[in-house]
């Protein structure tokens, strides 16, 4: 059981690699998820970003993609081998899972990109967002059965209420949670204003078996002040039993 808590890299999109790098080490985090429309966008890139992280002691949480379908997933793939990612962040599909017009299409891409993935040993994971097939619990728990070789992120939608996430968290065993405080209107907020709901979903976490990630995102105004501040509140909810791995 453990739990890494670390940063999405395009929560900061105007900063450079080496940035984002001594951020998170100096906040004491461990893990980044790094972005490929900014941050990752080719394998030679790739490989000088995983060259980084190791030289820092950082662990690469995954490659952050913003593949939805269609051609293109073998150049996604190829940078994230390259990146030594051990898993691709993908959304599921263009459309809400009420407005989807051939969700049996999605479903079979996604089959095709996870079997594709599989063969370099990197896994396939579903962003947990509005305006996709993942749009709403009951639509991802149908998705993951559909396509079992793919995994859940999670993250708080818009409004969520404490109970609530805590329930999706359970039924979806998320293998990482983009952690960040909203409120009912979208507004960025510290993260120690969401405590109710973060302390319940990182409990939840940290008792699956096996390695889950807490990656930071949105943070107030962009601003590496505001992250430091997040990410001190993370580490303080974060048991150390959990981020060591301590089995007990």
């Amino acid at each position: 059981m453990t739990v890494v808590p670390g940063l999405v890299s395009v929560t900061f999109r105007r900063l450079g690699v080496a940035e984002i790098v001594a951020l998170v080490a100096g906040a004491g985090l461990r893990a980044v998820e790094w972005g490929g429309d900014v941050h990752v966008p080719s394998p030679p890139v790739a490989r000088e970003v995983a060259l980084r992280c190791a030289d820092a002691g950082l662990e690469i949480a995954a490659y952050g993609s913003y593949y939805r379908g269609g051609p293109g997933f073998a150049d996604v793939l190829a940078t994230a081998v390259a990146l030594g990612a051990p898993r691709i962040r993908v959304w599921a599909g263009r459309h809400g899972s009420a407005a989807e017009p051939d969700r049996a299409a999605v479903v079979a891409d996604l089959a095709r990109a996870a079997a594709q993935a599989a063969g370099e040993g990197v896994e396939v994971c579903l962003e947990y967002h509005a305006n996709t097939l993942t749009d709403t619990l009951e639509s991802t728990m149908e998705l993951l059965r559909a396509v079992p070789a793919v995994r859940s992120y999670w993250q708080p939608p818009v409004g969520d209420r404490p109970a609530t996430a805590l329930a999706a968290v359970q039924a979806l065993r998320p293998v990482t949670a983009h952690v960040f405080s909203w409120d009912d209107a979208g507004t960025r907020l510290p993260l120690a204003a969401g405590e109710s709901l973060w302390r319940p979903v990182l409990g939840a976490l940290g008792e699956l078996p096996g390695t889950r990630y807490a990656l930071l995102e949105f943070v107030r105004d962009d601003d590496p002040a505001a992250f430091a501040e997040d990410a001190a509140t993370l580490l303080g909810w974060l048991r150390p039993e959990w981020i060591d791995g301590d089995q007990g």
